[in-house]
């Protein structure tokens, strides 16, 4: 479970980390922007759950790209609020889910559609580039 504040009446939502549908507001009912971290237990479910793509952010605290790329996913989240899922993954923290997919390099994204890799994008890139990279992987 991972609390979530509506954008609109700031209320905060509980919403499953499981949760396949669109998580929105139970006051308001406004799409919430769904940003959750996630353990090595829970991800082949949260990946096989859901109905809208999930970019995973595979980052770690000392990394400094990965620094830079965190608060550009965390407005994607709330720009794609009801259309896109991030989940972030401290590879320090969950190095299984890392080792699963390969990961060499952080910090590294890999766009999830219904269970399924459809993209992956190693490195920092700025905001627009990785708009285009979800816009053309999806």
């Amino acid at each position: 479970m991972t609390k979530v504040e509506c954008p609109d009446c700031k209320t905060f939502n509980r919403v499953p980390i499981t949760a396949s549908g669109m998580p929105r507001c139970a006051k308001c009912h406004t799409n919430l922007p769904w940003l959750a971290d996630v353990r090595t237990a829970e991800f082949d479910r949260v990946i096989s759950s859901s109905a809208m793509p999930i970019l995973v952010d595979l980052w770690a605290p000392w990394c400094g790209p990965c620094q830079a790329v965190g608060p550009i996913l965390e407005h994607i989240a709330h720009q794609r609020a009801g259309s896109l899922r991030v989940v972030k993954i401290n590879v320090d923290h969950e190095p299984d889910v890392s080792a699963s997919l390969g990961v060499q390099g952080i910090p590294t994204m890999v766009l999830f559609n219904r269970g399924v890799e459809v993209g992956r994008q190693v490195g920092a890139i700025p905001a627009h580039r990785i708009d285009a990279w979800i816009d053309a992987s999806v």
